[in-house]
């Protein structure tokens, strides 16, 4: 169970490239990165576009990361391109919840 995270600014934006398997034993500590960076992001890009397995409490951190941002009047944005990741958000009624991507470049461009 690898989880790769790691953080930067794009212009105005700030990323956090996510790889790997997010589940029970890694949603931890994608939860703890985005609680310590969301505060400060006028705009999160969740680059999800190298994770190939999401389940339900990767998709409660998710969920708890947007209810932040909503508080935090910030903008989350999610790059998710696995159609099987997306079908997740699709079963799980969570695609209108969030605002996602298909590319990391069409989720920074877009106003």
């Amino acid at each position: 169970m690898s989880l790769s995270i790691s953080t930067e600014a794009k212009g105005e934006n700030t990323v956090v490239n996510v790889g790997g398997e997010l589940d029970v034993y890694t949603a931890p500590r994608l939860k703890k990165t985005l609680e310590q960076t969301l505060p400060g992001a006028e705009r999160l890009v969740l680059d999800l576009s190298e994770v190939h397995f999401l389940d339900s409490t990767a998709l409660g951190v998710l969920v708890g990361a947007q209810q932040l941002s909503e508080d935090k009047k910030s903008d989350l944005r999610l790059v998710v391109a696995d159609p099987f990741v997306l079908k997740i958000f699709h079963i799980a009624g969570f695609e209108g919840m969030f605002s996602i991507y298909p590319k990391l470049e069409e989720a920074l461009a877009s106003d």
